[in-house]
């Protein structure tokens, strides 16, 4: 972090104001330090130039090893595909030049959007709960206007009414309790500002149906080092047979993904073995290994919103399962 970034930040505990102590200067950035709060003495670790508000070890620990392996996976000018500018463009429809705004990012993962929300120019504030973090500060944390940080979306370390935008994906659904977590994210919002998130659908399809949720009672909590090598060797035993499957048309990336072998040759048409053979390593692992997978009917997730006393709500099926877009209103209090 620079020190000009000690003004976004506060103590998630009081939701007083920060200062420095004993800090590390490496490049006009600060590599290593403490943050306190004078009146409380609540101290937090800067360690590796992001401010650490949480423990490593947690229940996402699943996400940092996965995002740590896999950092450069889903950058879209590593695998040659506009996934991730299309999706970050396509579920906030935000303006592309956000300059003088602020983004707040919760669940940052590896920083595939990280990098996206940037180039809007707004002043981006990016956390995640696990030491995922790390493989985005390599990617997206020298750039200027972009804070990487580690901390809860159930205590952030943020003033209140604050961000012009927040932005939250891939995440809800991985939280104790997805509810109070899409609530959480209203507070930091600015009256006026606008907030897209999205959470996986509960259906018959993706949900009732979806083998995922049968074998996962036998996955989830198991050591994630351990639990990734077997789903890489899983993968690789399968993987001749989903090359056939692959084939049939319009169903064969669906049965694979039945047989639970992430299988992106839909999303991403005439990509090479090898980048599919990636993503179906990465993917499947995040399928198996979240502590917690909460997923919510469209009908719910409106609910939220309208709980949430958002305007402008816009609610439906979308990229990740149910997305959702909505703006705080001004008179908010």
């Amino acid at each position: 972090m620079k020190p000009k970034h000690l003004e976004l930040l506060r103590c998630p505990k009081t939701g007083s104001k920060l200062q420095f102590k004993n800090t590390n200067i490496v490049g006009g950035r600060i590599r290593n330090g403490i943050l306190i709060e004078p009146s409380s003495g609540n101290e937090y670790p800067i360690i590796n130039f992001i401010p650490r508000f949480v423990s490593d070890e947690n229940y996402a620990s699943n996400f940092g090893l996965e995002w740590n392996i896999h950092g450069q996976t889903q950058y879209d000018e590593y695998s040659r595909f506009s996934v991730s500018r299309d999706r970050f463009q396509n579920e906030t429809k935000w303006a592309k030049d956000l300059s003088g705004q602020t983004i707040l990012e919760v669940g940052c993962g590896s920083g595939r959007f990280t990098t996206h929300a940037a180039e809007t120019r707004a002043t981006v504030v990016s956390f995640d709960f696990s030491n995922a973090v790390d493989a985005n500060y390599k990617s997206n944390g020298k750039k200027d206007n972009v804070l990487i940080l580690q901390a809860s979306i159930f205590e952030m370390p943020f003033e209140e009414n604050y961000f012009d935008k927040v932005y939250c994906f891939g995440v809800l659904q991985h939280t104790p309790n997805p509810k109070q977590a899409f609530l959480s994210l209203i507070k930091n919002l600015r009256p006026g500002g606008k907030i897209a998130t999205d959470i996986y659908i509960k259906n018959i399809a993706r949900w009732l149906l979806n083998p995922k949720y049968y074998v996962r009672p036998f996955t989830r909590g198991k050591n994630p080092e351990e639990l990734y090598n077997f789903t890489c060797k899983y993968v690789s035993l399968m993987w001749p047979l989903a090359r056939v499957i692959r084939k049939i048309p319009k169903v064969g990336y669906v049965i694979n993904w039945r047989l639970l072998i992430a299988d992106y040759s839909n999303s991403l048409p005439n990509a090479d073995d090898a980048t599919l053979k990636e993503w179906a390593f990465l993917d499947t692992f995040d399928m198996l290994s979240p502590m917690y997978d909460y997923p919510q009917t469209v009908t719910s997730f409106k609910r939220w919103h309208e709980e949430a006393g958002l305007s402008e709500i816009d609610v439906h099926i979308g990229y990740n399962g149910v997305e959702g877009r909505a703006m705080k209103p001004e008179c908010s209090i």
